[in-house]
This record gives structure tokens, C-alpha cells and sequence, in this order.
């Protein structure tokens, strides 16, 4: 297919690396955060396997950056968030909420911090740079808030460290997880960090310069291919067995950390008066009616992630409804995330899941469902 065959019109944008992932076999696309990501390479096990045993290069342009800059940019970004950050070096990446004042959810990005007063938000799907530019409105704070032009890859899987080797030379090897660093690539300017979406070592690789898109793809792709690497997708198999969370899926704006199990991405004794301050603090005083679970679904092998969320039932009554839902090759199950009643949320617990096939018990499980330490994606 050829580039020009995709698109809905000019609203929707294209990254800097779409000519490259047609190209190289993308047959479909959905939509996040206004842009098109490559969401098809052909057999989503196939990817899967690819992702596990070799590696990945993933077009993920659409994981926006709002940069943060100016004398009280630190000051302004401990106001859009729950986690205590005060103890962030300059260098140093962190996963992070931004809540509103009734403590829900609009985004749960990484946070990076390039120097002393400058920071990146690498969104998922939500217009969180306009949420920043309304916050500083009011604020009292001396700050400059954009969309630079930056675009990630992420290059995933257990071979990355020796492609990046390739690529960068020895020194990018003691580059930790959950740090980041400013380098070139043939003149390419970049910044590098140690994250992803997969639960898998890996690293997101994000480019400075939207013009030399095609030339960043090709060369890594160049270079990896000696090491198994595939253009791929994020994969819904190895997100949902690492348990990590799909915004507008297993999140929204009407759902609070502690639903999600999440505690520890709350600081409520820090100084600082974040928004969802009040509200949270509420919230952990309540306790929550619901909560985020594991389940094991008995049916047959699930074709695709699910499409719509699935009613939960107990003893007749509905309970909850399953966010995310696929069929793990490697565990040989169905396994899915679900928001349920606390009532229902005992490890061991059956319930009844109504998926479109028709109603199916399945069972109350820990998540994540495989390497629960992360100690894959800490190696």
C-alpha cells in the first residue's frame, strides 16, 4: 500500500516516521492524541514473539511531549502531580499522574527532566498540554509551556541493549533504567532514555528533529537487523500480561489512583498544594468501592483484544466490567484487566464475565500476570 491510501484528512496528523512504517508493512492505523499510530504489521502473535525474543521499532511519534520550561518550571510541574518530586535529578525519568481537583485521572505519563527547569511530559491520550496551559493561566508562575518538535520511537525487546550498543557505541550500556541521555546519531539529535510500554528492556529513542524521520528509521532498522529486529507495534498481549495501563481504557478522568492500586504514586504529606490535593486525601480516608484486578477468563483462546468492556456479574448482580482482555501465547490463557467491587476483588474469587460469545465464569488474579518485579525491563 502507499502512504497517501491512509488518512481521514489533514485534522489527523502524520508522524515523522509514517512514509517509513508503510513502507516497511503497516496495514492499519488507529488514532491517539490526534495522530496516526501504526496499530498492524500483519499477525499481532507474530509481533508478540518478535517483541519477546528478538526486538521491536515501534512508531510511537503520537506520545506527545508538553515541554515545560522557565524560572519556576519545577514548581509548576509538582502542581500537576501527586508524586513527590522533589527528590528528581536532572537526567532522571519518572512515571507519574496528573490529577484533577476531584483526584481523577487525565493522564499517566512519563515525566523527564532535562535540566534544572526543563521537563517533558510524554503523554498518552489526552490533551494534557492544553490542561498545563489553562493550569498556568492563574498560577503566579513564570513558566512557558509548548509542544516541541520531538517524536519517539521505542525500540523494545531483549536485543535493544545490543542494538543501541551498535548504534551509540559501549557507553550507552550503563545507561540506567528510568534515566536519560542527550546524544547524536550521524548528527541527529536525540535524547534517549531507558523506558517503554512492553514490560520488556527497552528504550525510547526521541527525535529532535521531525524533518530526519525517515533517515532515523532506516538507519536503525539498518543496523538491527542483524540482531532479529522487526517493525512492530505496542503490543496489547505484552501490556495487558505486564499489567501496565491503556488511558481510556483501564483509566479516565473518573477514575482515582487508589482504585488502581496505585498508592504509591501519591504523596499527600508533601509541601506542595498539587491539584486533587483535597479530593484525594478524601479519597484515602473513604477507602474506594472498587478496585483493579487480574482475571483469568475461561473460554476459548480470545481472536483480538476486546473491543467494548464486558459486564461482570456475582450471584446475578453486575459487579464490574473487564477494561482490557487478550489471549496470552505464552501463558496459554485469556487475561484480562477489569475494574471490580471491592466486594468481588478477593484473589481466588469467580465471577461471571459477559463477553460476545456469551457469559463465562473467570477468576480473581494477581497482576501483573508475568515478570511482576519488572525485573525484565529493570535488567
Amino acid at each position: 500500500m502507499q502512504a497517501d491510501d491512509f488518512g481521514f484528512g489533514t485534522q489527523i496528523r502524520k508522524s515523522p516516521y509514517f512514509d517509513a512504517t508503510v513502507r516497511w508493512g503497516a496495514q492499519g492505523f488507529s488514532v491517539y492524541n490526534h495522530m496516526y499510530i501504526p496499530r498492524d504489521f500483519g499477525d499481532p502473535e507474530q509481533n508478540f514473539w518478535n517483541l519477546v525474543n528478538d526486538a521491536i521499532l515501534c512508531d510511537v511519534a503520537v506520545e506527545r511531549q508538553v515541554e515545560i520550561t522557565g524560572p519556576d518550571a519545577a514548581r509548576f510541574v509538582q502542581m500537576l502531580t501527586p508524586r513527590d518530586l522533589s527528590g528528581m535529578a536532572v537526567g532522571q525519568c519518572k512515571y507519574i499522574l496528573i490529577t484533577n481537583a476531584d483526584g481523577g485521572i487525565l493522564n499517566d505519563p512519563i515525566l523527564l527532566r532535562l535540566a534544572e527547569n526543563h521537563f517533558w511530559i510524554s503523554l498518552a491520550d489526552s490533551d494534557i498540554l492544553l490542561w498545563a496551559q489553562g493550569v498556568a493561566v492563574h498560577s503566579g508562575l513564570d513558566v512557558s509551556i509548548v509542544e516541541p518538535d520531538v517524536s519517539p520511537l521505542q525500540l523494545q525487546g531483549p536485543k535493544s541493549g545490543e542494538i543501541m550498543r551498535a548504534l551509540f557505541g559501549d557507553e550507552i550500556m550503563d545507561l540506567r533504567y528510568y534515566w536519560l541521555r542527550e546524544v547524536e546519531l550521524d548528527g541527529i539529535p536525540l535524547i534517549v532514555s531507558r523506558t517503554g510500554w512492553s514490560s520488556e528492556l527497552g528504550y525510547e529513542i526521541y527525535l529532535r528533529d521531525g524533518s530526519q524521520g525517515d533517515t532515523l528509521w532506516e538507519r536503525i532498522m539498518a543496523t538491527g537487523m542483524a540482531y532479529g529486529l522487526k517493525p512492530g507495534h505496542t503490543s496489547s498481549i505484552r501490556r495487558i500480561e505486564g499489567g501496565m495501563l491503556s488511558y481510556h481504557a483501564d483509566a479516565d478522568i473518573n477514575t482515582n489512583p487508589y482504585e488502581l492500586g496505585l498508592d504509591r504514586l501519591v504523596n499527600l504529606d508533601i509541601e506542595a498544594d498539587f491539584i486533587g490535593k483535597a479530593a484525594l486525601r478524601r479519597i484515602q480516608a473513604a477507602g474506594v468501592r472498587r478496585r483493579q484486578v487480574g482475571l483469568i477468563v475461561d473460554c476459548d483462546p480470545l481472536r483480538g483484544p476486546n473491543t467494548t468492556f464486558w459486564a461482570i456479574y456475582r450471584d446475578g448482580a453486575e459487579v464490574g466490567r473487564v477494561t482490557s482482555a487478550v489471549y496470552s501465547p505464552r501463558l496459554k490463557q485469556n487475561i484480562a484487566l477489569a475494574m471490580i467491587s471491592v466486594d468481588c476483588a478477593e484473589i481466588g474469587m469467580d465471577v461471571e464475565v459477559v463477553t460476545p460469545s456469551g457469559p463465562t465464569t473467570a477468576r480473581v488474579v494477581e497482576r501483573p500476570f508475568y515478570d511482576p518485579k519488572k525485573k525484565l525491563a529493570a535488567a
